[in-house]
């Protein structure tokens, strides 16, 4: 498992944000790369850069779920299992969804119909994983905004839930 400190920060918020960002780009740089590979662009070298995203997607979600599963105990402690079992499950779904995404989009490097057929579904692919990306991370929110999950790493002073009364 992950560490919980960078530099007095938990490291799980800091790492989360490199899938969140991946997962917006990818759906746009494999369109990019289908119109320019219909244009007539030499099909590897159009791909190499969705492959290349999907792979540090891929990477930095399984990351994001490691810095999650060390630091679940002592959020726990304020959030309660339940409301955290959601998001940890949604994160999990979204690790297997992009690794599997990501030999898809390794498969659009091949020659032909088969390259042709892997490219496509990967530009469809990444969009349900963008939709699966947003599930994690309104559910993370959520942890953090509504449950208060951030009173965990705080003095103390406040109370988990004092933001939501407020906006009620």
């Amino acid at each position: 498992m992950l560490g919980i400190d960078a530099l007095g920060i938990p490291l799980h918020p800091l790492v989360v944000h490199f899938p969140i960002v991946l997962s917006v780009l990818l759906p746009i740089f494999a369109l990019v790369a289908l119109v320019a590979i219909r244009k007539g662009t030499t099909s590897p070298w159009a791909w190499a850069l969705p492959v290349s995203l999907a792979a540090a997607l891929t990477v930095s979600a399984y990351v994001a779920v490691q810095t999650g599963e060390s630091e679940e105990d002592r959020v726990e402690r304020v959030v309660g299992d339940d409301v955290i079992h959601g998001h940890e499950e949604a994160a999990e779904r979204f690790v297997v969804l992009s690794g599997a995404l990501l030999l898809v989009a390794a498969a659009g490097l091949l020659p032909r119909n088969v390259g042709k057929a892997a490219r496509l579904v990967t530009t469809v692919g990444a969009f349900g994983l963008l939709a699966a990306g947003v599930q994690v991370g309104h559910s993370g929110g959520e942890l953090v905004y509504r449950h208060g999950a951030a009173a965990a790493y705080t003095d103390g002073t406040s109370s988990p839930g004092a933001a939501t009364s407020e906006g009620r």
